[in-house]
């Protein structure tokens, strides 16, 4: 799903650019969370807003173990993929529905590869650590019929990323692709289930020194290869 014109829809002559920054605005009710609540409400906000090494100021993630912390800092999604998923649904996808902190048109996120590095204005660098893989709290908010088998069989999930370099990022401002690992595998692919031979490819290429996975994604991508997303 990576480059140019491919199914998510992306013109290779639109530039790359964030569409939307988003925080949490509320926190809801979630019984399967540690505290009771979820952050998962995320809403645009304008104008400036900084990026520390955990995320975007004024943004939570209330549920450590599967989301935030410095592995999963930042979530982003392609205003494309939205597009797609409001023509397949019949309803409106605004930034944030998904829990993004970032959506972005002129970027194919899904076909982002693990350890891709994105610069984001003029100071952020990103580097992508995993795909977004759906939960329970993901299919409450969105009140659809078998929302984690849907949204997995798509294999649009966007993508994680860590902080690298911090500073302040705002709607409008460019995102350059600075550095693609040699392995190609993408998020896409690393979903769960992975699809064959891709997170053997991923562990291969950690292995040679192509890519330094998290240990969420070293973990997951160990489980994948051992339950047979890692052989062909």
């Amino acid at each position: 799903m990576s480059g140019g014109s491919g199914p998510g829809g992306y013109p290779p002559d639109v530039p790359a650019t964030i569409t939307a920054v988003c925080v949490v605005h509320a926190l809801l009710p979630e019984p399967g969370n540690p505290d009771g609540t979820t952050a998962i409400d995320k809403r645009p906000v304008a104008g400036p807003v900084p990026v520390g090494l955990t995320g975007l100021r004024g943004d939570d993630q209330r549920d450590r173990q599967y989301h935030g912390g410095e592995e999963y800092a930042i979530y982003l999604y392609a205003d494309e993929d939205a597009g797609w998923w409001a023509e397949q649904l019949g309803r409106a996808i605004p930034p944030g529905l998904f829990g993004e902190n970032l959506r972005t048109t002129g970027l194919d996120v899904s076909g982002l590869v693990v350890g891709e590095r994105l610069r984001l204005g003029e100071g952020v660098l990103l580097e992508v650590t995993s795909p977004r893989n759906p939960c329970a709290t993901f299919a409450h908010r969105m009140a659809e019929p078998q929302w984690v088998r849907r949204f997995t069989e798509a294999r649009r999930p966007g993508a994680y990323a860590r902080v690298l370099e911090q500073g302040s990022i705002e709607a409008g401002d460019p995102v350059e692709v600075v550095a693609r690992p040699e392995h190609a595998v993408t998020v896409a692919e690393l979903m769960s289930p992975a699809l064959p031979g891709c997170a053997a490819a991923l562990l291969d290429a950690q292995a040679r020194g192509l890519v330094g996975l998290g240990p969420r994604m070293r973990a997951d991508a160990e489980r994948e290869a051992a339950r047979g997303g890692g052989s062909p």
